[in-house]
């Protein structure tokens, strides 16, 4: 198999043989879910594992960031990490500490606490992988599925694309930009996309589902918008229609992307959050994001399913692109 996730039909292949036989878990493994959810009590229980395999600066930090994502797309507070670090040999103490640190700081600045996980030197590997188990809570009345879209809402995404794939290939391929005749200034300007306007959409979750009658959230990441869009309808059941000129790619992205080839709708997107919600909300959201210093706008409308999966855009309408696999891991295998 080719270098990203597992091809879409081969992992609803796979999710289909999971036996629904315990009632406490009310969301379980599916396209396009962001988190598992169970009854544990008065509250509902949040549990997200996710991996950081591209990027080799800031690996740590990444997997908190991503995992808590995933559960503040529930609806839910981010609260417990575990974190198995996975290093290669030749890996130093001081290399260790500083990913060690990167865990900390990130857990810090989210109010999570670190509560366990696993650490070794490891054959077979050339960078740090992390894989990151991320839990949190969510009041059953706040609970918030991708598959919650209902025909008729309003599409909203914040902060643009595509601010991860944008980071890492700024921060670990500066100099193969450099040679495809990217200026410093861009480089530098994309290399603090992490932090800036952040690839966390925690407070953007938070923010929308205080403000609004929220539907669906989803965090697009490996595939890019079109794919995280793509996982919506199919989780709700819906089509979509999307206006290509009502989204927002960062002017460094589309410098980055067209230096090297690549699509920036199908770049890995962590830091951009898409809220389904009734389409009278959208200008009490799009205030309150602003008010929280994080700029949406309102992109498409999600339709009946026999309508399909639609893009207005340069070349008319079109179906909606699909992507195989996230453009970045494309570019990295090509040069492997």
């Amino acid at each position: 198999m080719e270098l990203g996730k597992f091809p879409p039909q081969l992992l609803e292949r796979l999710l289909g043989q999971i036996p629904a036989t315990d009632p406490q878990v009310l969301v379980g493994p599916g396209i396009g879910e962001d988190a598992a959810v169970i009854a544990w009590g008065d509250k509902l229980l949040v549990a997200k594992s996710d991996p950081i395999t591209f990027a080799t600066d800031m690996a740590g930090w990444y997997a908190v960031q991503v995992n808590a994502n995933d559960v503040a797309c529930t609806g839910g507070i981010p609260k417990w990490f575990l974190a198995t670090l996975l290093v290669p040999q030749g890996f130093s103490e001081n290399d260790a500490e500083g990913l060690f640190r990167q865990i900390l700081d990130a857990c810090a600045g989210l109010g999570i606490s670190l509560v366990g996980g696993h650490s070794e030197v490891t054959l077979g590997i050339d960078r740090p992988i992390v894989l990151g188990s991320m839990l949190g809570e969510v009041e059953p009345d706040r609970l918030v599925r991708t598959g919650g879209a209902q025909e008729g809402d309003s599409i909203v995404l914040t902060k643009g694309v595509a601010l991860e794939g944008t980071a890492i290939l700024a921060r670990d391929r500066a100099a193969e930009l450099r040679r495809a005749g990217v200026g410093e200034e861009a480089i530098q300007r994309a290399s603090v996309f992490l932090t800036d306007p952040g690839i966390s959409v925690v407070n953007d979750a938070r923010i929308a589902a205080e403000a609004a009658r929220v539907h669906s959230f989803h965090d697009p990441t490996e595939g890019g918008l079109f794919t995280g869009l793509r996982e919506v309808a199919k989780a709700s059941g819906l089509g979509l229609a999307i206006e290509e000129g009502s989204i927002p790619v960062l002017p460094e992205t589309e410098i980055i992307c067209q230096a090297l080839g690549l699509d920036p709708f199908g770049l890995l997107a962590s830091g951009a959050l898409l809220i389904t919600l009734p389409a009278e909300d959208v200008p009490t959201l799009l205030g309150k994001l602003e008010q929280g210093g994080i700029t949406g706008w309102e992109i498409g409308q999600m339709i009946a399913r026999e309508e399909g999966l639609t893009l207005f855009g340069r070349e008319g309408e079109v179906p909606l692109p699909e992507f195989d696999r996230d453009e970045l891991a494309g570019y990295l295998a090509n040069r492997a």
